[in-house]
C-alpha cells in the first residue's frame, strides 16, 4: 500500500519527517491504547487524525462570542470626540 491514509480521505505520500514528543495523562494514554487496538491503527495514526481534524476546523476567537453584549457602555467607542467624561 503506497501512502498512510489519514481516515479523512487523504493519504500521507512523503516519508514522515518530523518527530514530536507529547505528554499525556495516564487516562488519556489508556484511551488511545484501547482506541489503538480496537481499530487495529497505530497511535501515531489516530493522533496524526486527531491533530488534523483539530487543526482544519475553522474556530473564531472565545472572546468573540462576547463582543457587543457589554451593558452600560457607550454604542460606539469609535467615534470621534468620545470622552469619559469627568473623573
Amino acid at each position: 500500500m503506497k501512502g498512510q491514509d489519514t481516515g479523512s480521505g487523504q493519504r500521507y505520500n512523503t516519508p514522515m519527517s518530523s518527530t514530536i514528543t507529547v505528554r499525556l495523562p495516564k487516562k488519556l494514554l489508556e484511551r488511545l491504547r484501547e482506541t489503538s487496538c480496537r481499530t487495529g491503527l497505530s497511535m501515531s495514526q489516530i493522533a496524526r487524525d486527531s491533530l488534523e481534524k483539530t487543526l482544519s476546523k475553522e474556530t473564531e476567537p472565545v472572546w468573540r462570542k462576547f463582543a457587543g453584549i457589554i451593558k452600560g457602555g457607550p454604542p460606539d467607542l469609535s467615534r470621534k470626540g468620545f470622552s469619559r467624561g469627568p473623573e
